[in-house]
């Protein structure tokens, strides 16, 4: 699979059932309640974009997503998540690099996410695009499977304007 062959699309309200079938694959509920999620996909401060196969593989279902929201003189990334079978193809630098974009266009000075400590994949992608670690959240995150410890969080930020 390549980049290439998948359409980049700005998702709505009306792309609801995509986000929700992906999310459900991944065990990952971005909206947290169908009502909620329906609030992101419509929110004209927060920006949700999608990768879809081309006509050939079939539309019907979203190969990757990512959410940028707009803050007052920052961005962030709330979520970015790639279907299983679609990892290693760099799907989540393509998303991350039209998120970098809308953050950008918003005239956001920095860029800030949070991720789980061990998610090594993202925080290789981040850190390749450019992110630093400004700090973690200890125990932040809840056990990933019943018995595990509390996850940190590591915050990281990319400038995208010069200050001051």
């Amino acid at each position: 699979m390549t980049t290439s062959g998948l359409q980049l699309l700005r998702l709505t309200s009306a792309d609801r059932a995509l986000v929700e079938t992906l999310e459900a694959s991944a065990g990952w509920p971005l909206g947290g309640s169908p009502r909620r999620l329906a609030g992101t996909l419509d929110d004209p401060s927060t920006a949700v974009f999608g990768l879809m196969p081309g006509d050939a593989l079939g539309l019907d279902a979203l190969a990757a997503y990512a959410v940028v929201a707009r803050l007052p003189f920052e961005a962030e990334l709330q979520g970015l998540l790639v279907r299983q079978a679609s990892r290693g193809h760099g799907l989540g630098r393509r998303l991350l690099a039209v998120v970098v974009d809308q953050a950008r266009g918003w005239g956001s000075e920095r860029l800030l996410l949070e991720v789980r400590a061990g998610n090594a994949a993202a925080i290789d992608l981040y850190r390749g695009s450019g992110f630093r670690e400004d700090g973690r959240r200890t125990g932040y995150y809840p056990p990933p499977e019943p018995g595990a410890d509390r996850e940190d969080a590591i915050l990281m930020s990319l400038p995208l304007r010069p200050l001051g």
